[in-house]
């Protein structure tokens, strides 16, 4: 499973944090190895770590991720950028006043919560959000900027996604597969809202839902990940082709009002 899946299933989580929704996402690779999956976390429980080890990553060491096994969270080479981005949701450049390191210095976590049993991604996502504060120093706030996005609308013909036969209370579920050059992914009980923000990780600039779509949906998106194999044989189309021809909506460039993540304070972690 591609690094970037990863982050694409966290982006779509963090969109439903935004939207005050729960989403549990049930990782294809989950039993890889025989572990035994521990029980879940009771979802009112907001947990913060019980104990927690940051340090600088190895700069020989390419793997990058995050996970939960056993007890055990770890985060594996990302650097401030890319945990405010999990943490919060948003796409990078709406991180403004980030000094330079903490786009390029990577850091490994690893803890324990404070509370029992698996979290899911909400819980996951309070996580991080808690390490970089406790741990960071971490101070922000948020303000309404304009900047270039990308416009999920609908494309001519209208949306080809199914409405979803699900309770709109039950968790959306997200799964798939990919790698470097293509990716696969089933879309279950997803609203408009947490597709736009799930497609930011893919996307130069932030997404945002103007489809005026309610509800909730199930699709699949199947596309090429590197444009410049789209023109291979029997190659899968690029994201936005994809978009347009699988699932009736298109990603147009404007200008609009966004929010974003204002970095008041930030500093690299002292000795655990």
């Amino acid at each position: 499973m591609s690094i970037k899946m990863r982050s694409l299933r966290a982006a779509v989580i963090a969109a439903a944090i935004l939207c005050s929704e729960s989403i549990v996402v049930r990782a294809q690779d989950a039993a890889a190895g025989g572990v035994t999956k521990a029980a879940m976390m009771a979802k009112d429980v907001d947990p913060d770590w019980g104990v927690v080890a940051v340090k600088a990553s190895d700069p020989n060491d390419r793997v990058s991720g995050d996970n939960f096994v056993g007890s055990r969270y770890t985060i594996e080479r990302k650097t401030v950028v890319e945990m405010l981005s999990l943490g919060y949701g948003v796409q990078k450049r709406q991180i403004m006043d980030a000094p330079e390191w903490a786009a390029t210095d990577h850091w490994d976590v690893n803890g324990v919560p404070d509370t029992p049993g698996e979290p899911d991604q909400r819980q996951r996502n309070s996580l991080v959000r808690k390490l970089l504060a406790e741990r960071f120093g971490l101070k922000v706030h948020t303000e309404q900027r304009e900047m270039p996005v990308y416009a999920l609308i609908l494309a001519k013909g209208g949306a080809k996604v199914t409405q979803s036969t699900h309770d709109p209370h039950d968790v959306p579920d997200l799964s798939g597969s990919g790698n470097s050059v293509q990716q696969s992914m089933r879309f279950t009980n997803l609203s408009m809202t947490e597709l736009a923000t799930g497609l930011q990780d893919w996307t130069d600039r932030p997404v945002v839902d103007r489809t005026g779509l309610s509800g909730r949906y199930d699709f699949k998106l199947r596309w090429t990940s590197d444009e410049t194999r789209t023109a291979a044989p029997d190659a899968l189309p690029g994201l936005f082709t994809a978009i347009q021809e699988q699932l009736g909506l298109k990603l147009e460039p404007t200008k609009a009002m966004a929010d974003v993540l204002v970095i008041d304070k930030v500093e690299r972690p002292g000795a655990n």
